[in-house]
């Protein structure tokens, strides 16, 4: 087991087989935007082999007749709308089911329907999803149809309880479905068996946006817009679904990179709602600069933290407001929410350190496949970040475990690449019947619920699964850059340049270099991080460069000499801009 008091030891592997930047000759990016011999050869390494591929324009993205269940959707919402029924969304709670939600409200208010309300589940007191506990909540407030956003596919007990009901269920989700489906009244969802739509990434947020746009096409055939009442702009809430898709961290493949894109567009312009603009000033971000990394980083902890901590209907009244005043008093108080949230995160973190010791102890020092962690204490709503932590220490997949309102545990697990975690969930139940309660997520992030007296079953049954699938795998700790930049690139120019080149994200990575670097000043700031100033070979002038939350970071400041992994960064600091390595890994050189 790798202790986690310690720097972990990683391998720096190069994208290009000489180990440098290679200019690429052949790719025809001329025309492309930014296009540059630097960007030609990263593209080139994220399969970008064209200008087409770089598209950003949102006539690129393919119709949205193209998801299956999208005639049968977009029926039922335009007989709701001329009915004027009263449709509620049913939400998640984390940041990709708050955006989807406002986007839901904000788009189907714009195309007509007049009694909107929406609900998200309390995740101490309802559970996840549309549960059957959540049904009778909604049904207090006696809406004809249910919407569901980001959530919905594995909700059968809670679809049955609506329609027992006579309420029309509609679900919009992202998940991967079970064997069996929801008898809802209509589904849209990109992994559906057959569906032919080509972006199978969508992340909740964008599923309903595509929603939306489908249904205003419907509504423009049939004649709903008759000159008095007009087709909104849709575009006005891609913002909304920048924030949600890379909050919610699903592969950015090229629909994902150009609804990111737009959205960043117009935040840059200054035209982001309310709720964006204050959430990006209490986290210190200029929004006329901002880059894809910082919604994910800097806006998705603190919306995510209503979930997380007390209520997710606080962010969603966040996103929904039109009044600045008010915005800003809901992103202050999710501030407030997300600095309580890493205080409770950190006490966790140490605790679950003295739990692997202590199996460390017990195993003799043997590896251990899958981990699984629990502590009575623990917070319900942190579980996730504390497995996510814990994963990208060991390199293993993890699932920590909390106390639920309902005497059961409840579990989030990580995984990395090569181990679908969803798919080891599936075994241990096909193995194991009955082990598990409920289960559901994706490749890398599943939940799942257990009765507490089989978590010791439960967590053997995981590490056997697991095992299986790492057997044979190489485990060791890789960093995958781009190779060493040469000299005459460590410039703000190239900086700015491979920022808005992006949006990077998750599929597509942000370009990051190697090199050894001679180490002139260092000095500890805020606790954890470290400022470096560094002299680069073949440059002539000093490169500052940041490392952030580094473990013992004191024992750093006597390295004179090291090899780093990093981004070209721009450092905005009093309104000057200036170039900056931001250290992803770094060790000392001899």
């Amino acid at each position: 087991m790798i202790k986690l008091h310690h720097p972990v030891k990683k391998r720096i592997v190069r994208r290009s087989s000489e180990g440098g930047i290679e200019f690429s000759k052949s790719l025809p990016l001329g025309s492309a935007p930014d296009a540059s011999p630097l960007l030609a050869c990263l593209y080139e390494s994220r399969s970008i082999f064209s200008p087409e591929d770089l598209g950003r324009s949102l006539n690129e993205l393919p119709p949205p007749a193209l998801l299956k269940g999208m005639d049968a959707m977009t029926a039922e919402l335009e007989a709701a709308i001329r009915a004027r029924k009263s449709i509620m969304i049913v939400a998640d709670f984390d940041a990709d089911g708050a955006t989807s939600c406002a986007v839901a409200m904000r788009g189907l208010g714009a195309l007509g329907a007049e009694r909107l309300s929406f609900i998200v589940p309390n995740r101490f007191t309802c559970g996840y999803g549309l549960t059957p506990e959540l049904v009778e909540l909604a049904a207090g407030q006696q809406p004809d149809v249910l919407l569901t956003v980001d959530t919905g596919i594995a909700c059968h007990a809670g679809v049955a309880a609506a329609k027992a009901r006579g309420m029309t269920v509609l679900v919009t989700d992202h998940h991967l479905p079970g064997e069996s489906l929801p008898a809802a009244d209509a589904i849209v969802n990109p992994n559906l068996p057959g569906d032919g739509f080509p972006g199978k990434a969508l992340a909740g947020v964008g599923v309903i946006f595509y929603v939306l746009l489908g249904l205003r096409s419907r509504l423009r055939e049939s004649g709903w817009f008759d000159g008095v009442r007009q087709p909104p702009n849709l575009a006005e809430w891609l913002d909304l679904v920048a924030l949600g898709t890379v909050a919610d961290v699903v592969p950015l493949d090229r629909i994902n990179r150009i609804l990111v894109h737009q959205g960043l567009q117009r935040i840059r312009a200054g035209r982001a709602c309310p709720g964006i603009r204050a959430l990006l000033e209490v986290a210190g971000k200029n929004w006329r600069t901002l880059a894809s990394d910082a919604l994910g980083f800097a806006l998705g902890p603190r919306l995510n933290a209503a979930g997380r901590l007390d209520d997710m209907s606080l962010g969603i009244a966040c996103l929904l407001t039109d009044d600045m005043a008010a915005a800003k008093e809901f992103a202050e108080l999710l501030d407030e929410m997300n600095r309580e949230r890493k205080t409770i995160e950190a006490q966790m973190q140490s605790e679950a350190w003295a739990i692997l010791d202590e199996l460390e102890a017990r195993s003799g020092g043997g590896d251990r496949h899958g981990v699984c962690l629990f502590d009575p204490a623990w917070h319900q709503g942190v579980i996730g970040i504390l497995a996510s932590r814990i994963k990208d220490r060991l390199h293993r997949p993890v699932i920590a475990f909390a106390r639920g309102e309902d005497g059961l545990l409840k579990g989030s697990a990580r995984s990395i690449a090569g181990v679908h975690i969803r798919d080891v969930l599936c075994a241990v139940t096909a193995r194991h019947p009955g082990l598990i309660v409920r289960f559901g997520g994706h490749a890398m992030a599943a939940g799942l619920t257990l009765e507490e007296n089989r978590l010791a079953a439960f967590a053997a049954a995981f590490e056997a699964e697991v095992a299986v699938l790492l057997d044979g795998m190489d485990l060791e700790h890789t960093v995958v850059t781009d190779g060493e930049l040469p000299p005459d690139h460590f410039q703000l120019e190239t900086a700015r340049c491979l920022r808005d080149a992006g949006p990077w994200g998750q599929g597509f990575p942000e370009p990051l270099f190697d090199g050894e670097f001679d180490v002139l000043g260092m000095r500890i700031v805020g606790e954890k991080h470290l400022r470096l100033t560094f002299k680069v070979p073949g440059v002539s002038r000093q490169v500052e460069g940041i490392a952030f939350f580094v473990a013992e970071p004191q024992e750093w400041l006597g390295c004179r000499r090291l090899r780093a992994a990093y981004r070209l960064d721009v450092n905005e600091f009093r309104g000057v801009s200036s170039l900056q390595l931001g250290i992803e890994y770094m060790e000392p050189v001899p």
